[in-house]
Parts: C-alpha cells; structure tokens; sequence
C-alpha cells in the first residue's frame, strides 16, 4: 500500500520529509499504517503536472474520456473488495456497511458518469447554427474529499472532473488517507493519462491551504465541515477562483400521524444511525405529529436499545466506531450538553456500550422533547444520536423543518399525497426523500443556506466542472 506515497504525474513520489503521521483504527485504537503530508513544493508539482496534462486531456473526444472511465471501473470492480476491507479498517465502517455500501457507491458513481457522459453534448446550437454553446473544462480542480464516506466522495468529485475534462489533483482526508491511496493505484493500473489525477496527502490547514490557493488552480470542490468551507471560500476569493462545497447538515424527519409509525419510526432511527450516525445527511432531528408523538418516542427508544455495536471486522449489521478520539469526544461532550439543557434521554447516554472498553464507540442515543433553544436541536453531531420533537400543524412541521442553518436534505413520512407533496417544496433542502425513497443513480446532490453550493453527481455533478461558452458567427465560410 502506497499510503506513505504520492500521485504524480503518472508515478509514485517519495515524499520529501521522513516525518510520517500516525493512521488510527478505530476499533482498536492501534496504529495500523502511517502517512506523509505533502509540503508546498509538492503541492505545486501536483498541480503542475495537472497544469501541463490541461491541454490534450481537455481536447480529447468524449469518448476517450469515456473509455478511460470504463477502464477504471473495471479495475475498480476486480479489487471492490480490497477496497471495502481498506475502508472498514481505517474508519470502522463494519465489513458488511463496507461492502454493501462505502465501496459500491463509488463503483456506482463512476458507472453514471460514463453513462452520462456518453449522452452528453458539448456543442448546442443557440437560435440557429450562427450562435453555438460550448461546455469546455474548467481547467485544474483542486478535490478535498472526507473519511465518513470516502469512496462517495473521491469518485462523485474524480469521476466528474474526469468525464469534464479538467485534470486534478486529490487531497483526501488526512484521518483516512488509506483508501484515496488505493483509489490512485486503481487510476495507475487503468492507464489513466499521466498528470489527470494526482494524489497528495496532507492535513487541511497546511497541505490544503496550499492546494486551495495555489494560482494554477481554476477550481475547488470541497465536501466536509462548514466551518472549513468558509475558509476555503475566502483563501480562493483572492484568485477567483470557483468553488463547490458541500458541506454540513442537520436534517429533519417529519413524520406524520398516518405515516405507518410503527414501520417509520424505527426506520427512521435506522437511518439516523446508519454508518454510526457519521453522515452528513443523517436524519437526525425526528418531527412527529403530535397524535403520535408519545408511541413514536417509545418506538425510537425501542429500536435504539435494540441496536448493536461492535468492531468493525466482525460480520453483522451493527453499528461500528467513531473514526477519532476526537470524534468520540466531541459526540460524548453533545451527549451530556443535552442531558444537562434538559432534553429527555430515552436511550443511551454518555459513555461505551457495554462490553466494549476499547475502541471509539458510543451508546446509540436517542433525545426526546427537544426544543430549537437546545444545542443539540442546531448543531450537527455526527454521531448516533438522534433528537426528536413534536409538531401540531403542516404549518408548524415546515417552520420547524426549516429552523437550521442547513439545508442538505429532509425526509417526510406520510400517506397524504397533497399535505406530503406541499410539505416537500416548503422544506429548503437540496434532498428530499419521502416514505423511505432512494435518490436515482443520477440525481443531482447537493444543499441550500449553508450546506453549500454546486451539486454533485450524474449530468449536474459534470456540468460543475464545465465552464459556458457563447459562439458567435459559427460556422466561418
């Protein structure tokens, strides 16, 4: 494993400091591998050698483009199950989550952008064959990818810049670092055109500050905290640079009284806890009509208690660790600030579940009463902890759905079309998913307020990595 190695140009790169960082497993709080954080000078021959590939891989005909997907995907589907073992292991996605889900999803993005890819046009004529649209490539993409879903995250943004034309260069997070490595040797063993993608590890405050406002770099697509996408904005600002950002959430569940609850609520909490709770669109603010209100906080507790929890390695639909000491701290600290504001602990608490006195794991912990003056009503926790509230009124669900600074995505349980239909489009969230719904293969991803800007995924993920260009007086005679 190249962990300890970048991606440049085509050929692995020895870092040039023999300082290396510890790479934790979550389950057991052991070291497991170690990784290099790329100085200045090698993010600039990243984004050099992205620079110098700019020109040929931009002009190639889509279908090269195309066929250079397909390749990728063929070697990610020999190796999946390498990759899913690599994510398991260092950031406590269970084996089973690992390979039903974080390994798959990525494989799935990159077959809908080749999909996509196939039907697009690049040239559209505009009131006649005088007047041309031209979707070119934005240029070099600088990519900040984090470790609570890294293979979604590295080929909706990869696989988009790719299908696009740009060239680019990968900061992945630095807590799980493992499997971006194993992506660049899945890119290598595809013959992916030297300097297209180009892989450096680092932290954000050093390696990423550098990335993000390099001068060669044309555009940024950052996925993870909303406070770090506030300090890329303005590092880029200086260059104008574009940036797409997606970024934190703190979703609401509305749940009304003919929904079905004892089927929804615990779906719900299923929902909320899935890979442990660490998701930025987690449901993890339940809205309950208040004629149901008192089954549905019996109903959650219930399916909470009934949650396991244990390593990752082990087969089984449990719940796995937190990635970080740090994590497990902070979703420890939110804990206790709710039981001390006065919410009602139904489930869970403070502290391991029993019979784990090792690793970062937490009580599956579910809130009742919660009211918009609690922390835990605003700030996102990521972790399984869920909180829930009751609602009076469609009026009264919409208002409380919208009392966040976020606006990633909303989930309605509910058998009356026309309330259930009016309540999706009062909701500002850039994801709506009613009754237990998946999102297409291609639809468009992404958030309102400060969840961020720009969508990802499918034709929409492409087309942010696309710039527009009028043509006039075409075709010359």
């Amino acid at each position: 494993m190249n962990s300890s190695s970048f991606y440049i140009d085509g050929q692995w790169q020895e870092p040039a400091t023999s300082e290396r960082q510890a790479v934790f497993n979550p389950s057991t709080e052991e070291q497991f591998t170690e990784t290099a954080w790329a100085s200045a000078d090698e993010v600039d021959q990243a984004v050099m050698a992205a620079r110098r590939a700019f020109p040929s891989w931009s002009t190639t005909d889509p279908s090269e483009r195309v066929a250079a997907l397909e390749r990728l995907i063929a070697v990610f589907e020999a190796r999946a199950d390498e990759m899913a073992v690599t994510i398991s292991e260092e950031m406590g996605a269970p084996l089973d989550l690992s390979r039903r889900a974080q390994a798959p999803v990525g494989l799935g993005h990159l077959k809908t952008f080749a999909k996509e890819l196939a039907a697009m046009e690049f040239t559209r004529e505009l009131n006649g064959p005088e007047h041309l649209v031209a979707l070119e490539a934005a240029g070099v993409a600088a990519l900040i990818t984090p470790w609570n879903w890294p293979m979604n995250q590295i080929c909706l943004k990869v696989g988009a810049a790719m299908a696009a034309g740009c060239t680019m260069v990968l900061k992945p997070s630095e807590i799980a670092p493992v499997s971006a490595a194993l992506f660049a040797e899945f890119c290598d063993e595809a013959d992916i055109p030297a300097g297209v993608f180009n892989l450096i590890q680092g932290d954000g405050a050093g390696t990423g500050t550098s990335l993000t406002s390099h001068p060669e770099v044309d555009l940024i697509s950052f996925t993870g905290s909303t406070r770090a996408g506030m300090a890329i904005s303005k590092a880029a600002a200086d260059t104008v640079k574009r940036v797409s950002l997606e970024l934190g959430g703190k979703s609401p569940n509305v749940i009304f009284a003919d929904s079905g609850i004892e089927a929804s609520v615990p779906a719900g909490v299923g929902m909320c806890f899935n890979n442990t709770g660490q998701s930025c669109i987690s449901p993890t603010r339940m809205l309950v009509e208040d004629d149901a209100y008192d089954e549905a906080v019996e109903l959650a507790a219930a399916a909470a208690n009934a949650t396991e929890v244990n390593v990752a390695s082990e087969e089984g639909r449990h719940l796995g660790p937190l990635v970080s000491e740090a994590q497990f701290n902070k979703v420890q600290h939110l804990i206790q600030v709710g039981i001390d504001e006065g919410a009602r602990l139904v489930a869970g608490g403070v502290g391991r579940p029993e019979g784990l006195d090792k690793g970062w794991f937490v009580r599956p912990t579910v809130f009742a009463d919660v009211t918009p003056d609690m922390t835990i009503w605003h700030e996102e926790i990521f972790g399984p902890v869920l909180a829930i509230s009751k609602f009076a009124s469609d009026e009264q669900a919409a208002e409380m759905a919208n009392d966040t600074p976020y606006g990633l995505a909303a989930y309605i349980q509910g058998h009356d079309r026309e309330r259930v239909q009016r309540l999706a489009r009062q909701i500002r969230a850039g994801v709506v998913q009613i009754n237990g719904s998946g999102r297409a293969p291609n639809a468009p991803f992404g958030g309102y307020k400060q969840s961020g800007n720009g969508r990802e995924g499918g034709r929409y993920g492409i087309e942010d990595f696309l710039e527009v260009k009028s043509l006039s007086g075409w075709p010359i005679e």
